[in-house]
C-alpha cells in the first residue's frame, strides 16, 4: 500500500497540474452574471447543509474529530461540483456546446476553484491544533501563491516566448517545468497545505498561448492518465471498507448525507436557475449535472482520512454519496431534459428543388476534419453561389473528435470562447483560417455561419444530421474518408470516418454530396474574380444523377466556371417515369446551353454503346477538368470491383486507375422512402442500385450505430 501511494500521489500531482494548465483563469474572470449566482448558489447552500451534516456525525460515529476541521471538510464535500466528469457527461449527452452545457461548464469551473480554496482552509485548520499556526500555515500559503505570480510566471512566459509556432519545443523546457511542478509540490507541502497545491498553482500560470501549454499536456497525459491516475482509484477503492458501514444508524447517516447533497446542490441550484429567469426543465436539469462528483471528491475524502479527521466509517459513508449522486446524473438528465426536436418541416430538400424557385437561397452545410480541406471546400461553395436573388448560405461545420484525453476540454473551452470552429492547439494556422472564412465572407456573395461539432467519432454523424434539419439544409457536403497521398493515391483516415459518412448517406434530412478533395484551386481560397474553373458532369441518368445535374447547373450560373454534361446510356433498365424525368432534366440543361453565349457551358453526347471499356474512354477523355460532379447511384455497372460509398462510377474517378488532378463531388439525392429517420420511410424500398458495401450495412442491421439514443444538438429556449 505504501509504494502504491507514492505512485498514486505522484500521479495525482501531475493530473492536478495538468487540470491547472487546462483551467483558463481568463475564461473565469468572464463568467456571465447568471452562471456566477448559479455556482455562489450551488456552493454556499450545500456548504451549509454539510455543516449541519457535520454535528449528526459527530455525535454518533466521529466523535473524537476535531469540531473546525470536520466541518470544513464535510461542507466541501457536499458542495465539489467536479468539472472533467461533468464534461465527459455533457460530451456523452451532446450538451456540451449547447446553451445548457455552457452555463454548466461554467458555473463548474467557479465551482472548482472555490472548492479548492475551501480545501486549502480545511487542510490549513487540520494541521495542528493551535489557530495561531493554522494562520501562519494560510499566510504562508497566500505568500506562496503571491511568489508564484511574481517570480514564477515571468520564467514560464519566458519558456513559451523561446517557443515560438511551428517549431519544436526545447527538451530542457520541459524538463525544467516538470522539476518546478515536483518542486512547488515540495514547498506547498512543507508550508503544510498538500502538495498537490503546489502543482496546481504551476498549472493555472503556465502560458496557454502558443505550443507550450500544449506539448506539455502531450508529454505528460497519456502516461499520467493512462496508468498513475487509476492507481489512485485503486487505492482509494482499497482504502474504502464498505463493510465498516453496518446497523440502522450508519446506513441512516448514508441516507441522510445523500438527501443533504442533492437537496443542497439541486434545489440551491434550481432556485437561482428560476431566479435568472431560466426555465423550470433547464433549472432542474442545471442542478443534477452540478451535483456530480468524481476525483476532486475523492482527494478531499483522501486528504480528510490521511489528516485523521474522518475515519474509515464516515470516509466509506462519503465514497458511497459520491458514488450515488455521479451515477444517477446521466439517466435523470436524458429522462428529464430532451431538447425539443422543433425541427420545421421543410420543402426544398434537394438541390434540385432548391433551383425551381429563383428566389430561394440554397443552403449548404459543409463540414470538414481538418484545416487543409478548408480551400477546396471555399473554391466549391464560391463555383456554386448562384447568381441574382439565389444566395448561397454556408454552415460550415468543424467535426472534431472528442477523444478520452482530458485535454478535450480545453478545447470545448477555446471552441466557446471564440466561436469560431478553428482552434485546435496542434495546429497553428488557426488564425489564417479565420481570417480566410471572414475575408471568404467579405469578398464574396455567399454567407458563412461557422459551427462546430464535438463528440465521439461513434455519434458524431447525429450533429451533422441534427443541425442540416435545424437549419433547413438543402444539401451536405462531407469530406471522403481518405486523404490524398503525395503519390496521387488516396490513404484511409480510419474506418471511423468511413462510418460517419455511410451513417450520413443513410440518414440525412437532405440531400448528401461527398467531396474528395484533390486540392481545387490548389491550397488557397481563390478570389471570386479569378474562378476559372472547369466542370464535367457525368449523366447516365436516375435521382442521383438528376441531383448532380441540378448542382452543376448552378455552378454554371458562375461567370468563371465551364460545365461539360456528358450523357451516357445506362447499362441498367429504368422504370418509364425515370426515363421521362431524366429528358426533361436534360432538356432544361441544353436550353442552359443555348442560353449561354460565350460557349461555357456545353452538352456532349457520349459515343454509342454502354461497356465498361467504352464508358471508361470517355471519361479518360474528360481528365483534363478541375471537378467531377456525379451522382452516387447511376444505373450503370460498377466500373471498379468493389465500389465504396462513393458508388459504381464514383470509386473508378478515386481508383488509381484514373489519372487525374481533379476533385470529385459524388451526389446522392434526398429519397425519404429510403430515409429510416423519414415519416414516408419504407422498409421494403431499397436505393436503386445498391453497392456490396450497403447491402452489407442494411444485413448488419441498417445503419450501424444509426438508432442509438444520443440527444439531438439544438439551441436551447435559453
Amino acid at each position: 500500500m505504501t509504494v502504491l501511494d507514492v505512485l498514486a500521489n505522484l500521479g495525482l500531482l501531475f493530473f492536478l497540474f495538468l487540470v491547472g494548465l487546462e483551467l483558463d483563469i481568463s475564461a473565469i474572470r468572464r463568467t456571465g452574471k447568471k452562471a456566477l449566482a448559479i455556482a455562489i448558489a450551488g456552493i454556499s447552500v450545500p456548504f451549509a447543509l454539510g455543516i449541519g451534516t457535520s454535528f449528526a456525525f459527530r455525535s454518533t460515529i466521529v466523535k473524537g474529530a476535531p469540531q473546525g476541521p470536520f466541518l470544513v471538510f464535510m461542507g466541501v464535500a457536499l458542495s465539489i461540483t467536479a468539472f472533467p466528469v461533468l464534461a465527459r457527461i455533457l460530451a456523452e449527452l451532446k450538451l456540451l456546446t449547447t446553451d445548457l452545457g455552457r452555463m454548466a461548464m461554467s458555473a463548474a469551473a467557479v465551482n472548482d476553484v472555490a472548492a479548492w480554496i475551501l480545501l486549502a482552509l480545511a487542510i490549513a485548520l487540520s494541521g495542528s491544533g493551535s489557530p495561531i499556526i493554522s494562520l501562519w500555515v494560510l499566510l504562508t500559503a497566500a505568500g506562496f501563491v503571491i511568489a508564484v505570480c511574481l517570480f514564477l510566471r515571468p520564467v514560464l512566459a519566458w519558456m513559451a516566448r523561446r517557443s515560438p509556432e511551428g517549431e519544436p519545443v526545447k527538451e530542457v523546457y520541459i524538463c525544467a517545468t516538470l522539476a518546478i511542478v515536483l518542486a512547488a509540490g515540495f514547498v506547498t507541502d512543507t508550508i503544510g497545505i498538500h502538495a498537490l497545491f503546489g502543482a496546481f498553482m504551476v498549472g493555472i500560470v503556465v502560458p496557454k498561448d502558443g505550443p507550450f501549454a500544449g506539448v506539455l499536456i502531450e508529454k505528460v497525459e497519456d502516461l499520467i492518465s493512462g496508468l498513475f491516475l487509476p492507481l489512485y482509484f485503486v487505492s482509494s477503492g482499497l482504502k474504502t471498507n464498505v463493510a465498516t458501514i453496518k446497523g440502522a444508524k450508519s446506513w441512516g447517516l448514508l441516507v441522510l448525507v445523500i438527501a443533504n447533497a442533492c437537496i443542497g446542490k439541486i434545489g440551491g441550484t434550481v432556485v437561482t436557475s428560476l431566479f435568472v429567469k431560466i426555465p423550470v426543465r433547464e433549472a432542474v436539469t442545471l442542478g443534477f449535472l452540478m451535483n456530480t462528483k468524481g476525483l476532486v471528491e475523492l482527494i478531499v475524502l483522501n486528504i480528510g482520512r490521511d489528516r485523521h479527521v474522518l475515519n474509515d466509517e464516515s470516509f466509506a459513508i462519503l465514497v458511497l454519496m459520491a458514488l450515488f449522486t455521479t451515477f444517477i446524473t446521466t439517466p435523470i438528465v436524458m429522462a428529464i431534459y430532451k431538447p425539443a426536436r422543433k425541427t420545421v418541416p421543410y420543402k426544398r430538400r434537394t438541390v434540385e428543388c432548391a433551383a425551381g424557385d429563383a428566389d430561394t437561397e440554397l443552403r449548404v452545410l459543409a463540414c470538414f476534419h481538418t484545416n487543409r480541406h478548408i480551400p477546396t471546400l471555399l473554391n466549391l461553395v464560391e463555383a456554386s453561389r448562384g447568381t441574382g436573388r439565389r444566395r448561397l448560405t454556408m454552415y460550415a461545420m468543424h467535426l472534431v473528435e472528442l477523444s478520452e484525453r482530458s485535454s478535450a476540454i480545453s478545447l470545448v473551452q477555446r471552441a466557446r470562447r471564440d466561436g469560431m470552429p478553428f482552434f485546435n492547439s496542434k495546429e497553428q494556422r488557426t488564425e489564417q483560417m479565420v481570417v480566410a472564412f471572414e475575408a471568404f465572407q467579405q469578398l464574396s456573395s455567399v454567407r458563412v455561419r461557422p459551427m462546430t461539432a464535438i463528440s465521439d467519432l461513434d455519434t458524431i454523424h447525429r450533429d451533422v444530421i441534427d443541425s442540416a434539419g435545424d437549419k433547413r439544409a438543402a444539401i451536405v457536403i462531407m469530406p471522403y474518408h481518405k486523404a490524398l497521398h503525395h503519390d496521387g493515391t488516396f490513404q484511409s483516415l480510419g474506418s471511423a470516418y468511413h462510418a460517419i459518412n455511410k451513417r450520413v448517406l443513410r440518414e440525412a434530412p437532405c440531400s448528401v454530396a461527398i467531396l474528395v478533395d484533390r486540392g481545387l484551386g490548389g491550397h488557397a481560397q481563390v478570389s471570386a474574380k479569378n474562378v476559372s474553373f472547369s466542370v464535367a458532369a457525368l449523366f447516365f441518368g436516375g435521382p442521383d444523377d438528376r441531383e448532380a445535374l441540378a448542382y452543376a447547373t448552378r455552378m454554371a450560373e458562375h461567370p468563371g466556371v465551364a460545365v461539360t454534361l456528358a450523357r451516357f446510356q445506362p447499362s441498367r433498365p429504368q422504370s418509364e417515369e425515370e426515363d421521362a424525368a431524366d429528358e426533361v432534366a436534360v432538356e432544361a440543361f441544353k436550353a442552359k446551353v443555348g442560353a449561354v453565349k460565350d460557349g461555357s457551358v456545353r452538352f456532349e453526347e457520349a459515343p454509342e454503346g454502354n461497356t465498361r471499356e467504352q464508358v471508361v474512354e470517355t471519361i479518360e477523355s474528360l481528365s483534363g477538368f478541375n471537378v467531377f460532379v456525379v451522382g452516387r447511384m447511376p444505373p450503370t455497372a460498377p466500373l471498379v470491383e468493389r465500389p465504396d460509398e462513393l458508388g459504381p462510377v464514383g470509386s473508378y474517378l478515386v481508383s488509381p486507375e484514373f489519372r487525374t488532378s481533379a476533385s470529385v463531388l459524388v451526389v446522392k439525392r434526398y429519397d425519404p422512402a429510403t430515409n429510416p429517420k423519414s415519416k414516408r420511410f419504407d422498409p421494403k424500398a431499397r436505393p436503386p442500385a445498391a453497392t456490396e458495401e450497403d447491402v452489407l450495412d442494411e444485413e448488419i442491421g441498417g445503419g450501424a450505430g444509426g438508432g442509438a439514443a444520443v440527444v439531438p444538438v439544438t439551441q436551447s429556449p435559453m
